[in-house]
């Protein structure tokens, strides 16, 4: 009787899947602006300053450093504690984080704010994919897509409110008055969530290959499919990165930014239209490709999908000086170079296992950090070269390597991972037998 009433009250209330993953998505959508926003903010800080682009941009770097190179503690404290008071002190974090933006008036306090940003952003990142990742093991690909979108896309409708409000009562505003909201909101709806039990949830037969045991994070860190996948993560997400950062100036190196384009009936100047579509094809990329993924393969969907960036990069570089072709080239980068927050987290559970699935992809996530060293770079190789046409041709060879990386590096390495872990266990059978 007692494990029936349980189990009853463990599907009540707050512990259903669905809920689960709405409010994760409803955190990430309010930390958005953190990552995707920063570029409407790049050439108001430096009209004010004049401290120059690459040291401003230096604060983005310092952002992504301190949001993906600490997930793993944070994802011990969320294994530890729970979700719910991980994302509450993240809410409080990256509320702290635009207030001091606000009022920046040095190079230091601007970092500062940065790494208070990306301290409070990556517990709540971490923690809401790890979550997904639990709560629905046999649409794990899916589940972490939707999560991941809230991230890609929960900028997409506050880019011409921000915009309009920088316009109208400066950039230090935008920061204070978002900053506070999003916090707000975040705070709130941290009280939803929640961990699965063991045994709580259990996958169905899938088309992707799972481990039928979990790596503990240091038997991962020793397993070569974990650095491969490091590897291939960096090569992928530098390039989206860089033009997560460097979209603005891009734009307005190119003398484009405030060209009005007409597509699909609506007309705004070229770099909103950009900024609107992408973050709209950021969002939506990430559970497509996941739910592809659980049908396909997760290295067949790799294949596919940074090979598409590797072109989308590529003919940017060469065609982006048109403003049409900046707004459709753009888009389809950042279609393409999104779907990584869903195949890697998702890659790395199927390998690893689900009870250390927030700690174990928190530690892949670092790979995002690493990556981010390279973005005040593609502004070094421009002025180097006097042009962005370099960065984005390494940027677009970067990701083809990845591309082959997928069916000839990873899969039979992940093969090799997955026929050992079944060697294991059946000689762990036998013994027991004995």
């Amino acid at each position: 009787m007692a494990q029936s009433t349980g189990a009853a009250v463990a599907r009540g209330g707050f512990r259903n899947p669905w809920l689960q993953l709405i409010a994760g998505i409803i955190c990430m959508v309010m930390i958005a602006n953190l990552q995707y926003g920063w570029t409407l903010f790049v050439n108001p800080i430096d009209a004010r300053f004049h401290w120059g682009r690459p040291t401003i941009q230096v604060a983005f770097s310092i952002f992504v450093l301190t949001e993906t190179w600490l997930v793993p503690i944070e994802g011990w404290f969320v294994d530890k504690f729970g979700p719910k008071i991980v994302v509450l002190i993240g809410g409080i974090l990256v509320g702290i984080a635009w207030v001091l933006n606000s009022v920046a008036d040095s190079l230091g306090i601007l970092y500062l704010g940065a790494a208070i940003g990306g301290i409070g952003a990556g517990a709540i990142y971490g923690t809401c994919v790890g979550n997904a990742l639990k709560w629905f093991p046999d649409r794990r690909g899916l589940a972490a897509g939707l999560t991941a979108a809230g991230f890609g896309a929960g900028s997409a409708l506050t880019i011409i409110p921000i915009q309009e409000m920088i316009a109208s009562k400066g950039y230090q505003a935008a920061f204070f008055n978002f900053g506070i909201g999003q916090a707000v909101v975040v705070i709130i709806v941290s009280f939803v969530l929640a961990a699965p039990y063991a045994g709580e949830v259990k996958a169905m037969a899938g088309r992707v290959v799972q481990t039928t045991r979990d790596y503990a994070p240091v038997e991962m860190l020793g397993s070569p499919v974990f650095w491969v996948l490091y590897v291939m993560f960096v090569l992928v997400g530098a390039g989206g990165l860089m033009a997560t950062a460097q979209l603005a100036p891009i734009a307005k190196d190119f003398k484009i930014d405030t060209v009005p384009v007409s597509l699909i009936g609506i007309t705004l100047p070229a770099l909103t239209f950009a900024l609107s579509i992408d973050r709209i094809l950021n969002g939506i990329t990430r559970p497509f490709f996941g739910w592809v993924s659980d049908h396909i393969g997760r290295e067949n969907t790799m294949l596919i999908a940074f090979g598409i960036e590797a072109v989308g990069i590529w003919m940017l570089g060469m065609l982006g000086h048109d403003p049409v072709m900046f707004v459709i080239l753009s888009g389809m980068v950042f279609f393409a170079w999104g779907e990584i927050y869903s195949l890697f987290p998702s890659t790395c559970t199927d390998a690893f296992g689900t009870k250390y699935a927030t700690t174990n992809a928190g530690l892949l996530y670092t790979a995002k950090g690493t990556a981010s060293l390279l973005v005040p770079f593609g502004n070094v190789l421009a002025a180097a070269t006097g042009s962005w046409r370099s960065v984005f041709l390494v940027a677009a060879v970067m990701n083809a390597l990845a591309a082959l990386a997928a069916p000839f590096v990873l899969r039979p390495l992940r093969a090799a991972h997955s026929a050992k872990a079944a060697r294991v266990g059946a000689d762990s059978a036998a013994t027991a037998a004995e």
